[in-house]
């Protein structure tokens, strides 16, 4: 019998096709790439058409020789990497290590790991497209000019050690950016006035918004007190009541930038996290008797397509468990906005009988939490629309006229399983509530309380890891498996730093972002960045030669790196003096900055090099010894709150301590803040004594 040799990416993913196929069928792994540009050098030759040089990766010597043994005993070579361009790069590199002519029908291409995809699989076979090879070479070029040329310019001018990217500096752009509008902006004052109205059925409340029929602005307490005393003696009545149904649609299926931000609003997790726990859903689990089963389909995907057989299996799963009510007049179809690869799926479960409850026993919490989020998501966008009865009852007051809008649920669709999450910046306070009684237009009522308010306008809100992927797929900025790598990056390369959840540039970050903005503006430029994503696709799609791109970008790029290697001086990043003595050799000790934040070091580097945490002190003492309680960060960059006197007292906590103990019990108090309040909370189950906190104590603690 012939013995046909399959080669994927992962082993887990070979645990799990192996299975699926016969003796007749050897899986075996190649662990990612096997061959790349060297790391020592370069490695494209600009001077003859920018040419690339691949080189075996080290420590892969022994994996490519086992699987050219295989291969040479193999009667068919299938090349099985991921359905994406990287993917088929690397089937690409596997063809040359192992000699597989690429003209051959030797690839091969699937979206889920079951045993029916991975059938239709090898009996579709087809050659290696070179198409989708140069589009991503055509980015591992780019990728390799720009890095390979601009850091070693920062290493000159700014610090050794640094380096720019052409996705990762228009990130750090995008974070930078947003501290500016932050840092510049001024807050404009506005007041609001809300009524509460006595009607025959009840009470309700209602928000002044028109003048004259026109919208008004109140900016200033003089003009509330006005709008005050002109309604002293109103006679209130409702001027009318409309009422409408509002349908509300489902979100469609996950694709990855989707997923990186509702895993991080809903389930707390970085997109890092997101795509190693996608990454096992999708290549396999061990279920028991049932052996390892892929359970979503591929996470890499700007496509919201959903195949036939799955929107068949969504229906049979919605009317048998919910009903025919809950299903749409028509299957759902949904459209991805620009060029999304509509060969892919969205990410789904590979079989919705697969019930998240059912898969308790053989997944961990946070894969389950994943997995569920997933499944939930995918039958969702598969159910009836939410149906609102929806009310606004408009009352008229002298020249003034105040809105009350109520909303109730008459059915709740898709609703009774999943609702899609907001950023903070998507919230709004005014969220409509049911009226549970009826009110007539004409209907006289009487005025219970007028309740003024001042607010002042906000900056916009710093970018979290969920929003900057957002706005990185929002502005065309990398693609879908860049995102995640791009935003770790440039917390590790220390451009930017995670307070909380917010992402906040550092002075080296703003450093390279500003001298980059004056010699490179095309390397952090959004449209331009964009538009050469455009141009990659344009390769894929077999539209454009790849080294044209290349050469197109790296002419006026060669220019600028010469004008900029003359123009630019020295850039010297000065040291902040702390008070802290080095006991090694007697210095004041520099604030220096490293990847979890601000650090000490001996100015004295190389002769002396001795380093210490750099605490900041928050105000409260330690519950158990007294000592002044500080700022820490863990491994992973997160922040808490530990005793300065670390390791002889090892209290810790997640939670900022308040200044002072309870007044109820004196054991510590925490800072639990909320949207519109801060509460200072005793941490003793017995006690939990809670009060609100005064806006001035909020500033201290912020």
């Amino acid at each position: 019998m012939s013995k046909t040799l399959v080669i994927v990416e992962s082993p887990a993913k070979a645990k799990s096709i192996s299975k699926f196929l016969g003796r007749n069928y050897s899986v075996k792994a190649s662990m990612g790439h096997l061959r790349d540009l060297p790391k020592s050098q370069l490695g494209v030759d600009i001077e003859h058409n920018f040419e690339p040089k691949y080189i075996a990766i080290r420590g892969r010597g022994d994996l490519i020789k086992e699987l050219r043994a295989a291969a040479k005993n193999a009667d068919k070579v299938f090349l099985a990497s991921d359905p994406d361009r990287e993917g088929e790069a690397i089937a690409w590199h596997l063809s040359h290590l192992l000699g597989v002519n690429t003209d051959s029908k030797c690839r091969i291409e699937f979206h889920e790991i079951t045993k029916q995809a991975i059938i239709s699989a090898v009996k579709q076979p087809r050659s290696i497209d070179m198409s989708r090879v140069d589009a991503q070479q055509a980015r591992r070029v780019l990728d390799r000019l720009v890095g390979y040329n601009l850091s070693p310019l920062l290493w000159r001018k700014v610090k050794k050690g640094l380096s720019a990217g052409r996705v990762q500096s228009v990130a750090v752009r995008l974070v930078r950016d947003r501290e500016d509008e932050i840092l510049n902006f001024v807050a404009e004052e506005y007041w609001s006035l809300t009524a509460v109205f006595q009607s025959a059925a009840g009470t309700f409340t209602a928000k002044l918004v028109k003048k004259d029929d026109k919208r008004l602005l109140i900016s200033s307490k003089e003009e509330m007190d006005k709008v005050l005393r002109d309604l002293q003696n109103a006679v209130f009545k409702v001027e009318d009541v409309r009422s409408k149904e509002k349908r509300k649609q489902p979100a469609p299926p996950f694709t990855t930038s989707s997923l990186q931000q509702e895993a991080y609003r809903k389930l707390n997790m970085s997109p890092k996290r997101t795509m190693m726990l996608a990454q096992q859903l999708y290549e396999g689990i061990e279920l028991g008797k049932e052996g390892s089963i892929g359970l979503i389909t591929y996470m890499r995907t700007d496509s919201v397509r959903i195949a036939e057989t799955a929107q068949a299996d969504a229906k049979a799963w919605i009317l048998d468990h919910y009903g025919q009510e809950y299903y749409p007049p028509e299957t759902r179809n949904f459209v991805a906005k620009g060029r999304a690869q509509e060969a892919h799926e969205a990410i789904r479960p590979t079989s919705i009988l697969r019930q998240p409850d059912s898969l308790k026993d053989f997944l961990s919490r946070d894969q389950l939490r994943l997995y569920r989020l997933i499944w939930d998501r995918f039958l969702a966008s598969q159910m009836s629309a939410a149906i609102f009865d929806t009310l606004a009852v408009d009352v008229s007051g002298q020249d003034y006229l105040f809105r009350a809008n109520a909303s109730t649920v008459r059915f709740p669709g898709y609703l009774a399983v999943y609702e899609e999450g907001k950023d903070e910046a998507d919230k709004t306070e005014d969220e409509e509530t049911p009226l549970a009684f009826i009110i007539n237009p004409g209907e006289a009522l009487g005025l219970r309380s007028l309740d003024e308010k001042q607010h002042f306008t906000e900056p916009p809100p710093r970018y979290t890891e969920a929003s900057l992927v957002r706005k990185m797929e929002e502005e065309g900025i990398g693609r879908p498996s860049t995102y995640a790598p791009t935003i770790e990056t440039i917390q590790s390369r220390g451009y930017v730093l995670k307070e909380g959840r917010q992402l906040i540039p550092t002075e080296l970050g703003e450093i390279v972002i500003d001298l980059l903005k004056d010699f490179f503006p095309d390397i952090v430029n959004l449209e331009f960045t964009a538009n050469l994503e455009k141009k990659l696709d344009d390769i894929e799609e077999g539209d454009v030669n790849w080294k044209s791109v290349i050469e197109e970008f790296y002419e006026p790029f060669a220019q600028t790196l010469a004008k900029a290697e003359e123009s630019i001086g020295k850039v010297k990043i000065e040291d902040q003096v702390s008070e802290e003595i080095c006991e090694s050799c007697g210095r004041n000790m520099v604030v220096k900055m490293g990847r979890y934040g601000k650090f000490l070091a001996c100015p004295g580097f190389p002769e002396c090099r001795n380093t210490k945490p750099l605490f900041e002190d928050i105000g409260a003492s330690c519950p158990n010894c007294g000592k002044p309680l500080v700022v820490r960060r863990s491994k992973k960059g997160r922040k808490f709150y530990g005793c300065s006197g670390y390791p002889e007292c090892e209290f810790v906590s997640w939670d900022l301590p308040a200044p002072n103990p309870c007044p109820e019990c004196k054991q510590m108090m925490v800072v639990k803040p909320s949207k519109t309040e801060k509460k200072h909370v005793c941490t003793n189950p017995e006690c939990r004594y809670t009060e609100v906190v005064e806006d001035n104590e909020q500033g201290k603690e912020q």
